[in-house]
Formats: structure tokens, sequence, C-alpha cells
């Protein structure tokens, strides 16, 4: 597979190149740039099938590159030396991120990731700018087997835990399976919506209709599902549903 890496910082690059030849030799790469504007120039000549691209460079982006260069179809990789909000909503979008300095085990397993899918488009580069901003931030993209499903927080009736994967009941009375943890959703999803009043359940406050404090104590949410509450968590609860 051939890929280009596009990154201000050098030494980012050299690394990554280095860690590419020692432990993935069926990785070629194929360019690499310092910013988007020379960036952009370099996808208009090459064709990879992937792309790592720094998120903040001196000119501009990663997003303005991508912008340029609509047309062209590789899987990307995103790539950032900052640690806050934007990567837990890069893991629930179609691309995939790695924190520099880069480690080669995640690093290995983007590349495996990527292989199951079809690139990028510029649709799913839009959910991820709307994911980035905390005040606009009311939707999430669920990255699925078959498919990338983009929900409003409002559809979400609740989240349940299912070992390394989470199930998602939504409103319309389906069921989606997602391969993330409970708690890395607990992380994304904001706590004034929702919140985890047992160690294996998220629950959207709005679907909330009572706390039944009989059966060792549940949840009873408006479509009749109950979600239990843990011992630890109810004076929690509580709080939450009366402040909600």
């Amino acid at each position: 597979m051939k890929a280009v890496i596009i990154d201000d910082m050098p030494l980012a690059i050299a690394n990554l190149q280095q860690d590419l030849e020692d432990n993935f030799p069926e990785i070629e790469l194929i360019g690499t740039a310092d910013g988007v504007v020379s960036g952009a120039k370099l996808l208009k000549t090459l064709d990879p099938e992937i792309l790592f691209l720094d998120i903040n460079m001196d000119d501009g982006d990663g997003f303005d590159l991508l912008d340029l260069v609509q047309e062209k179809n590789f899987h990307v990789i995103f790539t950032t030396a900052s640690e806050d909000y934007a990567i837990r909503a890069f893991q629930y979008s179609a691309a995939d991120y790695l924190l520099k300095p880069v480690d080669t085990e995640l690093l290995g397993k983007a590349i495996a990731k990527i292989k199951e899918s079809n690139g990028i488009s510029s649709d799913q580069v839009d959910i991820i700018k709307s994911n980035l901003s905390e005040n606009d931030a009311h939707r999430i993209a669920l990255n699925t087997q078959n498919e990338i499903r983009v929900l409003e927080f409002d559809e979400i009736q609740r989240c349940e835990a299912m070992d390394n994967y989470t199930r998602f009941f939504l409103s319309d009375g389906s069921k989606i399976l997602v391969t993330k943890t409970l708690k890395e959703f607990e992380k994304t999803l904001p706590g004034t919506i929702f919140m985890r009043p047992h160690q294996s359940h998220l629950v959207n406050k709005t679907k909330i209709q009572s706390y039944i404090k009989t059966e060792g104590g549940y949840l009873l949410l408006k479509n009749g599902d109950r979600v239990p509450v843990s011992v630890r968590k109810k004076s929690e609860v509580m709080d939450a549903l009366l402040n909600k």
C-alpha cells in the first residue's frame, strides 16, 4: 500500500517513516510534505492509498487540505500532538488517529483497520469538523461493520456494554453494535445529556420517566426499558434526576 505523510514537523515525519520501514514493509512511502499548500500540490500528482495527516500546521489544518483534494479517495490517519476533546471525536468518526509520538502497536492497528474501509468522503470530513466544535456538538458518527451511522443525541435512548462492544438502543426501536467500549463512549457523549447509572449502562437523561425504588432500584425509561442503578451510583443518579 502506498502512503504519503504530511506534517510540519520534520522529526515527526522522520520518526513515522522509520517506523514504517522497520515494522510495516507492506507500506511504501511515496512522498512527504510539510504543510497544506505543499501537501495539496503533492497529492495532485500522487495517488496514495493511505494519507498520514497532521492536524495543526503552519499554513492551516488537515481539514483545509482535505477540502482542496476532495476528488481524491484515500484512507486518512490523522496524527496530532494534542490530546484534547478532539481526539474523542475522531474515535467515533470515519477517520482514525495517532497521537504523537506514534506508538507502533497503535500504528499497526490503524493500518489493519483501514484495510477494511473504503477511504474517507467529504461528508465524513464534515462530520468530523462538526464533532470538533464543543458548542455545536449534537451528534455522533458511529463506525459499524457495515456503515457509518450519524446520530443526533436525541435519537439515543441508552447504551449497554457488551464486553468490548457497545450496543446503542435508538428511539425508533433499532439497535447498533459498535466496536468501542462503554467507557470510551462515556468520555465522548456529553455529561449534560447522558449519565452512567450502572457499570454496564449509559442513559439519555431526557428519556427517563422515573426512578423505581423497588427491585434494587432501576430507571424506567419513557419507552418502557428498565435500566438498573448500582448502589454506588444511586446518590449520583438522584442528584442528576433532581437537577435535569
